[in-house]
């Protein structure tokens, strides 16, 4: 049993390819749900290509967190080969929810906090936006810091030895935080300027990035004479017990890294000319992306080991030892344009939706995007990134786990329980066929907190006891992403047939608008 779907309505336009817009004379004024960043996106706006989409997660996987993501498996124990198939088979996987709620995006024109009021309520779906603003906030600050690195480290190339052993303010020199400073304003001057300002810098970010780090594999290549001896070093975990209890929580948190796009890809496919465009822009952008990333970082890393004796996983870090003006000068240009990429790809426009999602009429998206900003700054990115076990295991493992829990709800209520048939104007009306009981759904409310209790509850290591937050559920830890999308799916499918919604309740009165000056 599933919801009846209704018959169309007037206020929406079937197209021939399934995509879906309202109705020429539908207005919605409402400014407590309801404002121009927030609307469906007009059939003739949405001109997104496979290559746009292909090109969109190019510039967002070629950045250094997935450079080094390698590094911290190889760091646990793991062989090239094993950490190389563990990013690999983790990005297959995490491509089937962006596909599914991807989905929603190109056929209705709409962004993720508005697809999440179907299932959450117009007021619940604050709920899920504000868990995934909080973990795009703390990534984008991760993100600038790293950029901030960047200039910081082969600026002292330019500017010699006294700009890296400047005085240190909190631990860092005070040169570090003004490279992370201009790092942080030159974003804020892309992401003011709109998304077709980022759709085009992503059309070129990405070939040229791709570029750079080509000619940074070059370059070692021939310095080192070929490759070093990291290729033929065995694994310190074996293909036994030992590796499989590290390769679970492992590819849990290589999903989780891209658990976050999993959710918010509508803010994207909103755009998208079609669903053929979005399903093989993503298929061709981000499996293949990520695992040819990761193998070149091996690489590299294998040829920074035969030149310098040891092994340097960082690319700041070794472009940082080119002798020449010019490389180093295309070095920091390759490094800031990857994670400007990235960071406003993937960190910026999901908070900025989503804080607008909470107050419309006050937040757009631009100020959304200004908020996430400064959230980013304040949350101290530089602790979170400083060990490799706490960054995998328990930053990417417990947001994949929470976010994981999102995306089943989202993909049961669209696929399983609406067959993907989304009423627009609803959406955006109180009272309507997506109010529930006050805006609030329960039944995603409780699948949520009980998805996500299972899913993170029995943390353990680092930050957490080493018995587990609640000890009886920590074996259920080292699989989080993947229980929190299976509980909290079957959850709301279950409470969504035991107890259906019922009619419409009555309109919430709108709030009168203020009076002209």
């Amino acid at each position: 049993m599933s919801i009846v779907t209704p018959p169309p309505t007037e206020a929406q336009i079937s197209h021939s390819d399934g995509r879906v817009e309202l109705a020429e004379g539908v207005d919605l004024t409402d400014p407590r749900f309801t404002n121009e960043d927030l609307l469906p996106v007009p059939v003739e706006r949405r001109r997104w290509t496979t290559y746009n989409f292909l090109a969109l997660w190019v510039g967002m996987a070629h950045n250094i967190p997935s450079w080094t993501l390698a590094s911290g498996l190889v760091a646990l124990g793991m062989d090239w080969r094993q950490a190389v198939l563990t990013i690999a088979l983790a990005n297959v996987i995490v491509l089937v929810p962006m596909l599914l709620t991807g989905h929603a995006g190109t056929k209705y024109g709409i962004p993720f906090p508005v697809f999440a009021r179907a299932s959450f309520g117009l007021r619940g779906a604050n709920l899920p936006a504000l868990v995934r603003a909080a973990v795009a906030c703390a990534w984008f600050g991760i993100q600038s810091w790293i950029g901030g690195e960047g200039i910081f480290l082969l600026a002292g190339k330019l500017f010699g030895h006294s700009w890296q052993t400047a005085s240190a303010i909190g631990g860092f020199p005070w040169t570090q935080w003004l490279s992370f400073l201009l790092f942080w304003v030159l974003e804020i001057a892309i992401i003011y300027r709109g998304m077709d300002t980022l759709r085009r810098f992503e059309n070129w970010a990405a070939p040229f990035v791709i570029v750079g780090a080509l000619g940074l594999l070059a370059w070692i290549t021939v310095k080192a004479g070929g490759f070093g001896p990291l290729l033929n070093q065995p694994s310190k975990l074996g293909w036994g017990s030992g590796f499989w209890k590290v390769f679970f929580p492992s590819l849990m948190g290589m999903i989780g890294f891209w658990s976050t796009l999993s959710l918010n890809i509508p803010d994207f496919t909103r755009f998208g000319g079609s669903q053929k465009a979005q399903i093989r822009g993503q298929a061709l952008g981000l499996p293949t992306t990520m695992t040819l990333f990761a193998l070149l970082s091996v690489l590299v890393t294998s040829g920074s080991q035969a030149v310098y004796g040891t092994p340097i996983w960082d690319p700041i870090a070794l472009a940082a030892k080119m002798n020449s003006v010019a490389g180093t000068l295309f070095a920091l240009l390759v490094v800031l344009i990857a994670t400007l990429s990235v960071n406003i790809a993937a960190n910026v426009v999901s908070p900025a939706y989503d804080f607008s999602n909470l107050l419309p009429k006050i937040i757009s998206f631009r100020t959304g995007a200004l908020i996430a900003c400064v959230v980013g700054i304040v949350i101290f990115p530089w602790k979170l990134v400083a060990d490799p076990h706490v960054y995998i295991f328990t930053w990417l493992g417990v947001v994949g786990g929470l976010l994981g829990t999102v995306a089943g709800i989202l993909i049961a209520d669209y696929w399983i329980i609406r067959r993907t048939h989304l009423e627009l104007d609803q959406l955006y009306t109180p009272g309507g066929r997506y109010w529930y009981a006050a805006g609030w759904n329960w039944r995603a409310v409780v699948a949520f907190v009980v998805g996500g209790l299972l899913a993170v509850g029995g943390s353990y290591g680092g930050p957490f006891p080493t018995g587990g937050v609640i000890p009886f559920l920590q074996p259920l830890a080292d699989y989080g992403w993947a229980v929190g999308v299976a509980s909290s799916l079957v959850l709301y499918v279950g409470l969504t047939r035991l107890a259906p919604p019922g009619a419409p309740a009555e309109p919430a009165p709108v709030e009168p608008a203020p009076a002209a000056a």
